[in-house]
């Protein structure tokens, strides 16, 4: 019921009855607007100031609740500066993490942390990147000093930072799912909103995710160009690589057209997951959707195992996976959707992200 809810929220259209239904979260949304506004104010105009640390600082984030695909892009642009020899770590919130209070999940060798306690997509991270430490905590400015004395980094990822104003940043960029935009403009609790669209004015790149065609963009980019005509605006999408096992067993895309699947996520967007799965060729013949970052127990699974004998794989996302590895699931292979996140741009955007770097001396 409760990711129904949340997906009711995204909706672009509302009928009047839908709106007057939802006046209660309307009023519960002023005094959330009013916090935010007088928050950003104070950043603004020097009541409270924001620290800079001494190395270039990349926050990757949205404006919108859900999943934009920030976690898929900090990945990406870790591996390309690593691919430059350019050694950073990751700073995460720890979504539902137990140890959320500046905790090292990877030290860029070994995990050293559970998923439940440093939340899911950190540890999805430290799974994925060998080589880049991974921290959470709820103090960026503390975990980035934590960082630059243990590691010898020469740079800081933010994965979901825009909303961090207590760190400095050198660049700030903001994912827009473009299917979705910014729902009908409210801010939570009523719409998805975590601030007022004139707070885009921070950021200094927008990419539009899960884009087929950047064509149909258009009057989402002539909005985003309203609100903050200097920003660079890109466009992203998803390419299916392959199914990875929970002991990094590898089937490519080619290999599983045809076979049947059944779906299970607890992620914001469950039906993109399942276009995707329909796009590598796979025949969906069952789905259980749970809530976002949602901790799995044994009852969840119970009613997927009494059907194994009709489909080939279990397959789920990479961050559920996660936190599946400790259960039976029975005979059918339990198998992740590995995606990459591939931008349009790519020359442009890398190039200005490189520049950070260029002129700068190695600690």
């Amino acid at each position: 019921m409760a990711w129904r809810f949340d997906r009711f929220l995204y909706q672009r259209d509302k009928s009047f009855w839908t709106r007057i239904l939802l006046t209660p979260l309307y009023l519960l949304s002023l005094p959330y607007g009013w916090a935010v506004r007088l928050r950003g104010s104070a950043y603004s105009i020097g009541l409270l100031r924001g620290k800079r640390l001494s190395c270039p600082v990349i926050s990757v984030g949205n404006i919108t609740v859900g999943g934009t695909g920030k976690t898929p892009l900090v990945m990406a642009l870790a591996r390309r500066l690593m691919e430059r020899e350019i050694p950073v770590a990751i700073l995460s919130r720890g979504y539902r993490g137990r140890k959320a209070s500046g905790s090292v999940v990877s030290d860029g060798q070994k995990i050293l942390l559970t998923p439940e306690e440093s939340g899911d997509e950190s540890h999805l991270m430290a799974r994925s990147l060998k080589g880049i430490p991974i921290l959470v905590g709820k103090d960026r400015f503390v975990t980035g000093q934590m960082a630059l004395q243990r590691f010898g980094i020469r740079g800081l990822l933010l994965d979901d930072g825009y909303q961090h104003l207590r760190l400095r940043r050198d660049l700030d960029i903001v994912l827009i799912d473009s299917r979705i935009g910014f729902g009908d403009h409210h801010l939570l609790p009523r719409g998805i909103l975590r601030e007022p669209l004139s707070r885009l004015r921070r950021a200094q790149v927008f990419i539009l995710t899960k884009v087929e065609d950047p064509e149909g963009c258009k009057p989402l980019e002539a909005r985003l160009r309203e609100i903050h005509p200097g920003a660079e605006i890109c466009h992203s999408h998803y390419v299916p690589t392959g199914l990875v096992g929970p002991k990094e067993e590898w089937e490519e895309i080619g290999g599983v057209k045809g076979k049947k699947a059944f779906a299970l996520s607890g992620v914001a967007d469950p039906k993109y997951f399942s276009f995707l799965l329909r796009k590598c060729g796979l025949e969906i013949v069952g789905e259980r959707i749970f809530p976002d970052h949602h901790s799995y127990r044994s009852e969840d699974l119970t009613s997927i195992k009494e059907t194994v004998n009709k489909f080939d794989y279990l397959v789920t996302t990479e961050k559920d996976m996660v936190k599946l590895f400790k259960f039976k699931i029975g005979p059918v292979p339990l198998r992740a959707l590995r995606i990459e996140l591939k931008i349009w741009e790519e020359s442009e955007f890398y190039g200005r992200v490189m520049k950070l770097f260029s002129n700068q001396k190695v600690l």
